[in-house]
């Protein structure tokens, strides 16, 4: 499928936040912090997501009318004009799943079971609530040109992908969405530190699985084997020279192999020897990593008398942002970049976030499906505590990796302020703000 146009034009002035929407949103961040402590404590694993769904939209109820369910276990709510008015929506995604992690922060509000919030998608579930609730409060006339679409996604951490099939659901085309947003919480920058920026962001992400087939045999006679774990050992060494040997060092991939199995007892040289791990490319070649991948596996076991089978499961493409939609955007949130957070320079009023415009990752999401249908940008929120090393700590899916509650409030902004701002690119030059209709 081919990559979509720009996500409209860059405004000439940065778009303002309505003050009576700021008010709103900061009087919704108590419930916000509620609702993700109540996710918190009772996660839901990809695919049964539906209990989590429901204690959204039940924190939705009194503010909204008619929510869509849409890829089995989630959920789909507009604001604004209806679809068939013709006018784009600017949608936001947050993702409802938990992944299978036992916790270890020790929060009072802690899971205990086998599924855990150690991604922050609790955090940013909150957060859009927080951004819904604001803007059906404050009415048309304070909340832009621009219909909004919230969409609570499920299935982002495991295939098959809840965002590949939200974004080619026609139920979600219906809605004419001009400009997709996502946002992420990231601990590999500091607090306070909103990221945007164009082209690619995150890796696209592939499975692996290398399976060397050798002849088994006893230990103790090992010229009469041929090997399938001593080829494994090697294949896997030889491995780890792709990037760094057949990838320009000015591009980014990743080849990581983070499991090992073979043999049965320590003295028999085992039938088989088997490898999986993950390939991401940031913005390396993907199929050269690949190729060269299946180069070094099979003339490796070949070279000690074995053979070899790579498998590759596809995962994700790489999530590639918009580069006008993120010029958009981060003009209006760099707006406040040098001010104090209590300041009110008529800007975005994101509290005082500050902008950074160069990181990315070779971390993947599914986020990146929505981006091959239409202008889309993901942000990062940095949740590095200050006087820390940002990523010196527990990370994304580690056990003990939980923000705070003061970030549902930071990321509830960033995305207020994200969302105004593709609205204002999205609405034609001439279209006033009242243009938006109530809720329906």
């Amino acid at each position: 499928m081919s990559r979509p146009g720009s996500g409209g034009t860059v405004p000439a002035d940065p778009p303002r936040v309505d003050p009576a929407l700021k008010a709103a949103l900061e009087a919704e961040l108590d419930a916000a912090v509620a609702l993700r402590h109540a996710l918190h404590r009772d996660p839901r694993l990809s695919g049964d997501e539906a209990d989590s769904r429901d204690l959204v939209l039940a924190a939705l109820a009194d503010v909204t009318t008619a929510p869509e369910l849409v890829a089995d276990t989630g959920a789909m709510v507009r604001l604004g004009a209806p679809a068939r008015d013709g006018r784009p929506a600017v949608a936001v995604r947050a993702e409802l799943d938990a992944l299978p992690v036992v916790e270890r922060t020790g929060l009072p509000y802690s899971a205990t079971g086998p599924a855990a919030h150690v991604c922050g998608h609790d955090v940013h579930v909150a957060a859009l609530v927080a951004v819904v609730r604001a803007m059906a409060r404050v009415g048309p006339e304070h909340r832009g040109p621009a219909p909004l679409l919230a969409v609570f996604q499920p299935r982002e951490e495991k295939a098959p992908s809840g965002a590949s099939d939200v974004a080619t659901d026609p139920r979600f085309a219906a809605h004419e969405v001009g400009a997709m947003l996502g946002v992420h919480v990231q601990p590999e920058l500091p607090r306070g530190t909103v990221s945007v920026r164009g082209g690619p962001v995150n890796a696209s992400a592939d499975e692996i699985e290398i399976e060397v087939h050798g002849r088994g045999g006893h230990g103790g006679y090992p010229h009469r084997t041929r090997d399938p774990v001593l080829a494994l050992a090697q294949i896997v060494a030889g491995v780890h020279h792709i990037v760094s040997r057949r990838v320009d060092p000015m591009v980014a991939g990743v080849i990581t192999l983070g499991q090992m199995e073979a043999g049965s007892a320590p003295n028999v040289v085992p039938e088989t020897a088997t490898a999986r791990g993950t390939v991401r490319a940031l913005d390396a070649d993907r199929d050269e990593l690949l190729a060269a991948l299946r180069e070094v596996v099979e003339g490796t076991a070949r070279a000690y008398g074995c053979t070899a089978t790579l498998t590759v499961v596809p995962n994700e493409p790489a999530v590639v942002n918009d580069e006008a939609l993120a010029r958009t955007v981060a003009r209006a949130l760099g707006s406040r970049r040098s001010t104090d957070a209590g300041a009110d320079d008529g800007g975005a009023g994101i509290g005082g976030l500050v902008l950074d415009t160069t990181f990315r990752s070779c971390g993947a999401d599914d986020f990146s499906h929505y981006g091959e249908v239409l202008p889309s940008l993901m942000l990062f929120v940095g949740t590095a505590a200050a006087g820390t090393t940002p990523g010196a700590g527990p990370g994304l899916h580690h056990p003990e990796f939980s923000p705070d509650d003061a970030m549902v409030g930071e990321v509830a902004r960033a995305l207020l302020a994200a969302a105004i701002a593709a609205g204002a690119a999205l609405a034609p030059a001439a279209d006033p703000v009242t243009a938006a209709a109530p809720n329906g």
